[in-house]
Order: structure tokens, then C-alpha cells, then sequence
């Protein structure tokens, strides 16, 4: 009978009911005497009343409460009232082992960690000649502090009382075997001579042990069968599938530690819980020195090749027995490469940023790929299983994993964001505006960069307010970008981004610190470094992935310059296309890193008319006031910057307006088209520049800031205003901003602690278009540009990049998912008047922080469209990499 809220047992006070399970039923509780929370086990009514069973229960439960162990869950008392009999334990917080290999394998890290746990555990308990008998995942929780065992002593308890009957030998099982629920839980676990009844001593758990490692390290179950009886007959007579046929990264060392568990004898098995956890100790403190993984063996398939490329190299190590880099004495390394292709019907999307991402544990890789024109995360496990997408992770960018191997950081709609890599909501931290890359502390500290022309910036994993972690040198430096913690968590590499002529190839790569004013250049280069915990930089140049010594602890660059893989892909924010494990495992792309896409003509239904020009790697795009011109910031793969072309829509050709070696960005059109203005970094983080569209005359300045971001977004018809997206140091996030044509002056507009922009005057320019996040989530508004008119909502369920039509009488924008809503727009007097939003099409435009889409006086919209790009290369794997550097 359950027992209700308010009940009371002896000092107990029930606060709610947590689970049920065969030994009874349990509870959260309040222990009135000591202020502590605890849980409270209720005992069956059919064992209760067995007057030998309480005996020796209670006998038993004495001697268990006086385990004292730090992942044993205690037992506190035990007592009876009220005709329950019941025991009173630590109330353990955290997820079942059980829950946890629902999901998957678990890091090998992580079964590692916990394996030791365990067994400490167990050999503490069998030290007072106490056997478990029930040990299985659902009697193992994870909690911060560990793993805790469950339930310690009580299947013994039960089992002596009323086993071996078929009724009620089990009685602790909480999960079915099958969908069908034939066969339940505990069989799995059992060793053979429990199964046959005999007596029970400490090599049954270690038994029990081996099933739970295995499970642990495969996500399946030791023994299957679809009946009691040949579940049986599989425990008794046969050996489970090898380890590493499912998880090829697993060493031989634990498979070995596994298999002797597994053993059907007793005298064959580890004689003590002791001895596991001494050997799975050594193997863990080993590490790379003494074994590695199974080499990945992947089938054919349609989208997936594999190839094995093999190179003898010169090393003779230790015995192998461990994780990391093949050593054996008798044959030499071995390098392993194995070509990964995207999911089906999908295409790799590496131009933003988006270079793939291998989790620290070496388990699986993150990567964004476009399905349909929709591009997420993916997740991909290295043991060979299926890549399978992140829900909520649409336009994600410049993917970093957390330290734990569990939780991945990328960014998205103006976010920075967190998600679980086995799936999940994702949880926003702190706004962006263009981003360039974050790492992640085994502190809990990321540090980022939430857009160009700026310094990287950190934030706590859970979220909060950023605070500037590096400074920017004005006299040389544009921005710094693509951050990496150093195995102390307090130091981080990064690329600082160089003005053009200040530095051989414009950057260097630095190191910095978070809790000192730390800055030193290490190299030159111009791409995004990691660190290998083979002690050594890897960073692009040259169209190589390079590898250089570096000192953690002196912080001292080896002279020699290792080639590691040749034709490695450079995108245009100097993401270099390669990511590294702590394990020996190195991931890369080959090939050009941009993308293309096609600018196109739609009408309102969403039908597509013409394509416009060639395909290229186009940017922000605007339409000139008459329809008959776009500019568009579009990106030259060969100098890796981005110029501002015009494109006749009319005659089909194409004008350079702006030439390197800087970035040239974000065009707006003069009411009158005769001029351009557009943001750049020639001169400063960020200098706004105008030129007259037809190409001829120099560009004039108009403002430069050396502090500061400022890009153009929109024109006033009047020609005296220019509005920007504006960033201040100090602040992550966009405010509006204006520039003065007439005195070339820069001023606000709006400013808030939220995040506004993509700014548009309205085509009498008396209205202001916009974006903001200050009620939680980003809608359209309007302003008057007086600024005494009123606020107006626009969007009703989230909005961004707003455009005008020409006659000024419907606002549009983008929903949430990127598709393309219309809003009636009036004017009474002094007010302004919207409509209801509408549903027009969804355009499968590409999905980058800036605008993509413009309506022409016609009302047809250009839209710059996705290609799919079948030559974008696979990426390549690389296992035991080091074994390149003494070729």
C-alpha cells in the first residue's frame, strides 16, 4: 500500500514516492531528528511477514550499516512501525548506470573512472564477506561525486529467503529483457553457478562486474535471449560478441580485464574485486604508453567508403595493453585513415566556421550538415554507427565539445548555446553577433569570440554575463578569433587576426591566460591551432596541416616544422578544416572549405523564376532601389577575403567594386544608387567606407574606429544617415547605431543590454525596421525615426532581417525557421498600424548571420540559394596521427 505525502514512519516524514521495484517500494523522506533528506525502502508485505526472514534481514542490515564507503549508498537504520517494515538509507541523486547505456556507449574515460568505483566498491563489501548478488546497472547510480551502489546485501537476503523457486527468484528485476517483457532484467547479470543454485561468493559479483563492463563499453547487453531458457543457455555455454567488433576503439587491455570476468568457472575469473581495480588503475595511468583500439572496421554503403592506408614506422614500446597510439614490440606503428562521407541525401556544410569537431575521448565527431536546405548538427560515433541529427541545432556553427566528451557548444541565431551530444534542448548562454570560435575549460569556463574586429571573451558553461578576456592591440590587430584551452585550463591559444602588412601571411598564433594579462606570439600563421596531448601545436599553412612542438608548462615553440596531411581546407574565417582527440585520433577535410550558392528570382508563392549570375560564395546581399542591381559581399577563395560585386539582373554580368586585401562587407545602396557604402578592416577592426557603384574614384571614409564594429545596414533616403549595426568593447551584442553624412560622426540610435539590429529605413524614412531580444526571444519591431512616435511589434512569434517593399506598405521578414512572412502595414495619423503575419514561402536560401533574401519593386525577392556541392570532400579520419612524427 503506497504511502501518501505527510505520512510518518517512526521520525520520518514521507515527502514523495521515487520508484517502486520487486524488494518494495521508495521513498523520499525527511529525517525529523537530524534535517536531512533520505530514502526510505518499504518492504514487502510477503517478506515482511516471514518471521525468519526479518530475522536474518535485520541481521544483515546491521552488518551492512557498518560499510563505509564513498560509492556504497548507506544504510542508516532500519525499523518498523505502523506494520511497515522499512529501511532508511542515503538519498543518492543522479541517473541510473541503467539510463545511462540506454543511450549508448559511454566515453571510455567514463568506464574507466566508474569501473574503478565499482569495484572499489565491491571489494570493500566483500572484504565483510558481504556479495551482492544483484549487482547490475539499475543498482548503480551516477552522481556528481561518482558512482554509488544500490541495494547492497538485500538480493543476498532476499534470495537466501526464498530462492531458488521460479516464482520469486526475480523479484529485484526492473526491466524487461524484451518489448514483449519475457524475460526480466537480473537474468542478464547472473553467473552460472547462480543459475545453477550453488552458493554464492565474491567471484558471482565479478561476474556481474564483467556483464556491466561490457555493457558500459558497448551500450549492449553481455547475453541476450529471446526466452528464460536460451538466455540461459547463452550465460551458461557461449561468450558474448568481442568488445571491440562493436566499439573498435576499446583496447585490448580492457577487453582482456572483461573477458576474464566473463569467465564461466570461478577459479577462472579475477579471484578479487581488488585485482580489477588495480589492473583497470594501471591501464588507465598507462594510458598511450602501453596499447590502443582495434582499428574501426566499417562495412560499404552507398554513401560510405573505406580506406585502410598503412605506414611502417620506426618504434619499439612496451607490451600492448592500454588506450592511445599502437605500440608493440613486434611490429611496427600503424596509421590508419578511413574516409567518413556525409548522412544520405545530405552534404557537409564547412564554409562559416563550421569545421568538424572530434570529441576529446576520440568517440565521435560533431559536424553540420544540409538536408533540404536545412543545415544542423550532426553526431556521428567513430565505432561505426549511424550519424543521427541534433534537434534544435539549425544554422549551427563552429562546433567545440565540453571536456567531459558529453555536451557540445556551438552557436546559432545570434546564441551561443550548449546541447547534449546524445540529444536534447538546446540551452542559450550568452548572445553572439558574427562568431569566431569557444573552447571550453575543465572548469567550466568558455572562452569565445562573439564576432569580428573584437577580443575573446568568457563566460561561465552555464551562462551568464561575458567579460573581456583578451585586448586588442589597435595598432596592428583586427580581432581574435578560434580560442583553445591548454590542458591547465587557464591558458588558451587563439589567432590573432593582423591588419594587412602588419605580419608575415596577417596573424599569429597567441597564448593567453584567463586569470592573468598574459599575451604572447608563438607562431606566425593565419589559421585556427589546437594542442595535441602528444605536446604538440597543429595549425594550417600552406595548404598543409602542420605540426610544431610547444612546452605546456614553459610555453616554449620547437624549431621544427612537422607535415602532417597535405591539401587541408582553409575556410574564409580562417577556420582551418581538422580537429584533434586527447587519444590519437585527428579528423580532417581536404579541398576548398567554401561554399557556394546561386542567387535566384522568386515570386510571393514561392515559385522559382531565373537564376541570377554564376554560382559563388556569396554573403550579404541588397538590391538597388530600381531592381535592376545587386551587390553582394562574396568571398575569393584563392585570397581568402571577401570584396563587395555588383551584378546587373538585367544583362547578366558582374562588376568588382572593392579589391583586397582586406574584408569588404555588408553593401547598402544611396537612395539615388549612384553609391555604395560597406564596412572593412583595411585600416582598423572596422573602418565604413563609400564608393560610387559605377566602380570609378576612390572610396571615402567616413568613419573608422579602432575599438569598435560598425556595419552599414541601411540608407536614409535623404542621404544624411547611415544606420549601423554598432559593438562597443565591454559589450557582446549589437546596438544600433548611426552615422552622420555630414560631419561623418557616429551616434546611437537605440541602445539596451539586449541585442538589436539588421536596421532598415522604411522608403520615406520616416520608420525604422528592426530586430531585438529583450523580450527573450527575437522579434521585429518598428520605430519612428523621430523617436517619439511609439514602439510596434511586428513579428508575433519571432523575427529577424527585416525588409521593407518598395511602396513602404508591407514589412517582411524571417521566422524562426528561416521561412519568408508578410505584414500589412498602415498608417493613421501618428500611428502605425500592422497586420496579421503571413506565411509566404520558405526559401531555401543559405543560412549565415547576415541578410540573404531582398524584394524587388515588383515584389519578387532574390534569394541566395543553397547548392548541393557533391565535391565537397569527406572527411578523413586519422588514427594514431603521431605515429607521422617520427617518419
Amino acid at each position: 500500500m503506497s504511502l501518501e505525502p505527510g505520512a510518518r514512519l517512526g521520525p520520518y516524514a514521507i515527502v514523495s514516492r521515487i520508484g517502486a521495484g520487486g524488494m518494495g517500494e521508495v521513498y523520499r523522506a525527511s529525517d525529523t531528528r537530524l534535517d536531512r533528506s533520505v530514502a526510505i525502502k518499504i518492504l514487502p508485505a510477503e517478506f515482511a511477514g516471514d518471521a525468519q526472514f526479518r530475522q536474518r534481514f535485520e541481521r544483515e542490515a546491521r552488518m551492512i550499516s557498518q560499510l563505509n564507503h564513498s560509492h556504497i549508498c548507506s544504510l542508516f537504520d532500519v525499523g518498523q512501525d505502523a506494520g511497515h517494515d522499512y529501511l532508511v538509507m542515503e538519498l543518492v541523486e543522479g541517473e541510473t548506470l541503467a539510463d545511462r547505456v540506454a543511450k549508448g556507449p559511454m566515453p571510455a574515460d567514463d568506464v574507466m573512472q566508474f569501473g574503478i568505483q565499482i569495484a572499489e566498491a565491491l571489494d570493500a563489501a566483500h572484504r565483510q564477506n558481504i556479495v551482492h548478488r544483484d549487482l547490475k546497472p539499475g543498482n548503480i547510480m551516477l552522481t556528481k561525486s561518482g558512482v554509488k551502489l544500490l541495494d547492497f546485501g538485500l538480493a543476498k537476503s532476499a534470495l537466501t529467503a526464498v530462492a531458488p523457486t521460479a516464482g520469486t527468484a526475480f523479484a529485484t528485476a526492473a526491466k524487461p529483457l524484451t518489448q514483449e517483457g519475457t524475460i526480466i532484467g537480473t537474468f542478464q547479470y547472473m553467473a552460472p553457478e547462480q543459475l545453477e543454485g550453488a552458493e554464492a561468493d565474491p567471484r558471482t559479483d565479478i561476474f556481474a562486474f564483467g556483464a556491466v563492463l561490457y555493457e558500459m563499453a558497448t551500450g549492449q547487453r553481455a547475453f541476450e535471449g529471446k526466452t528464460r531458457t536460451s538466455l540461459i543457455a547463452a550465460i551458461v555455454s557461449s561468450q558474448p560478441k568481442p568488445i571491440s567488433s562493436l566499439q573498435p576503439l576499446t583496447p585490448p587491455a580492457l577487453e582482456h580485464v572483461v573477458e576474464r570476468c566473463l569467465e564461466k568457472e570461478p577459479d577462472a575469473r579475477w579471484q578479487t574485486a581488488r585485482d580489477i581495480a588495480e589492473e583497470l588503475k594501471w591501464i588507465s595511468a598507462k594510458g598511450s604508453q602501453i596499447g590502443v583500439a582495434a582499428p574501426i572496421a566499417a562495412h560499404r554503403r552507398s554513401r560510405e567508403r573505406l580506406s585502410w592506408s598503412l605506414y611502417p614506422l620506426i618504434a619499439i614500446l612496451g607490451a600492448a595493453a592500454a588506450w592511445g597510439v599502437i605500440r608493440f614490440r613486434s611490429e611496427p606503428l600503424r596509421v590508419v585513415e578511413t574516409s567518413i562521407n556525409p548522412p544520405d541525401k545530405s552534404e557537409y556544410a564547412f564554409a562559416g566556421g563550421e569545421a568538424p569537431a572530434i570529441s576529446p575521448d576520440g568517440s565521435r565527431i560533431a559536424f553540420v550538415a544540409q538536408t533540404a536546405g536545412e543545415r544542423r548538427i550532426w553526431v556521428r560515433p567513430l565505432s561505426g554507427g549511424a550519424a543521427q541529427p541534433l534537434a534544435g541545432t539549425e544554422s549551427a556553427s563552429a562546433l567545440f565539445w565540453s571536456p567531459d566528451s558529453r555536451m557540445i557548444g556551438f552557436f546559432s541565431g545570434g546564441k551561443m548555446k550548449k546541447i547534449d551530444a546524445s540529444g536534447g534542448p538546446a540551452q542559450a548562454l550568452c548572445d553572439v553577433t558574427n562568431p569566431r570560435g569557444g573552447t571550453w575549460s575543465r572548469d567550466g569556463v568558455i572562452v569565445f569570440a562573439p564576432g569580428n574586429n573584437g577580443p575573446l571573451y568568457r563566460v561561465a558553461d552555464s551562462g551568464g554575463v561575458p567579460a573581456e578576456v583578451t585586448k586588442l592591440d589597435p595598432t596592428h590587430e583586427n580581432d581574435h578569433r578560434w580560442p583553445w584551452f591548454l590542458p591547465d585550463g587557464r591558458h588558451f591559444l587563439y589567432l590573432a587576426d593582423m591588419r594587412p602588412g602588419q605580419g608575415s601571411d596577417d596573424g599569429a598564433i597567441m597564448v593567453g591566460s584567463i586569470d592573468e594579462p598574459l599575451k604572447k606570439k608563438l607562431v606566425t600563421a593565419t589559421s585556427s591551432v589546437a594542442w595535441s596531448r602528444a605536446g604538440y601545436l597543429l595549425y594550417w599553412r600552406d595548404r598543409s596541416l602542420i605540426a610544431q612542438k610547444l612546452d605546456v608548462k614553459t610555453l616554449e615553440v620547437g624549431r621544427d616544422v612537422i607535415p602532417i596531411a597535405e591539401n587541408v581546407a582553409l575556410n574564409g574565417k580562417n577556420s582551418a578544416m581538422f580537429s584533434v582527440s586527447d587519444h590519437g585520433e585527428l579528423i580532417y577535410q581536404t579541398g576548398e572549405a567554401h561554399v557556394l550558392s546561386q542567387l535566384a528570382w522568386f515570386d510571393a508563392t514561392g515559385k522559382r523564376l531565373d537564376n541570377v549570375g554564376k554560382p559563388a560564395d556569396i554573403g550579404h546581399l541588397q538590391l538597388s532601389h530600381d531592381g535592376r542591381r545587386v551587390a553582394a559581399a562574396i568571398g575569393d577563395p584563392g585570397s581568402r577575403h571577401v570584396d563587395i560585386w555588383i551584378e546587373s539582373v538585367t544583362r547578366g554580368t558582374a562588376t568588382r567594386l572593392t579589391f583586397g586585401p582586406a574584408d569588404n562587407i555588408a553593401p547598402v545602396w544611396s537612395a539615388d544608387d549612384t553609391r555604395i557604402t560597406y564596412a572593412s578592416n583595411a585600416s582598423g577592426p572596422s573602418t565604413v567606407l563609400v564608393k560610387r557603384s559605377s566602380g570609378t574614384g576612390a572610396e571615402e571614409t567616413v568613419f573608422a574606429s579602432s575599438t569598435s564594429a560598425h556595419l552599414p545596414t541601411s540608407w536614409s533616403p535623404d542621404g544624411a544617415t547611415i544606420l549601423t549595426q554598432s559593438s562597443s568593447p565591454g559589450k557582446n551584442g549589437f546596438d544600433i547605431g548611426t552615422i552622420s553624412m555630414l560631419d561623418k560622426k557616429a551616434g546611437i540610435f537605440l541602445q539596451t543590454t539586449f541585442f538589436e539590429g539588421n536596421a532598415q529605413f522604411s522608403p520615406d524614412g520616416r520608420w525604422v525596421a528592426y530586430q531585438s531580444d529583450d523580450s527573450g526571444k527575437s522579434q521585429v519591431y518598428v520605430l519612428s525615426h523621430a523617436g517619439a512616435e511609439g514602439k510596434w511589434q511586428i513579428s508575433t512569434d519571432g523575427g529577424s532581417r527585416a525588409r521593407w517593399s518598395h511602396d513602404g506598405r508591407q514589412l517582411f521578414y524571417l521566422s524562426p525557421d528561416y521561412k519568408l512572412m508578410a505584414v500589412d502595414i498602415g498608417v493613421n495619423g501618428g500611428s502605425l498600424e500592422a497586420g496579421t503575419p503571413r506565411l509566404l514561402f520558405a526559401p531555401p536560401m543559405r543560412q549565415i548571420f547576415s541578410y540573404q533574401y531582398d524584394v524587388a519593386p515588383d515584389g519578387r525577392f532574390i534569394v541566395n540559394c543553397s547548392i548541393e556541392q557533391e565535391h565537397i570532400a569527406p572527411i578523413t579520419l586519422v588514427q594514431n596521427w603521431t605515429a607521422a612524427l617520427k617518419k
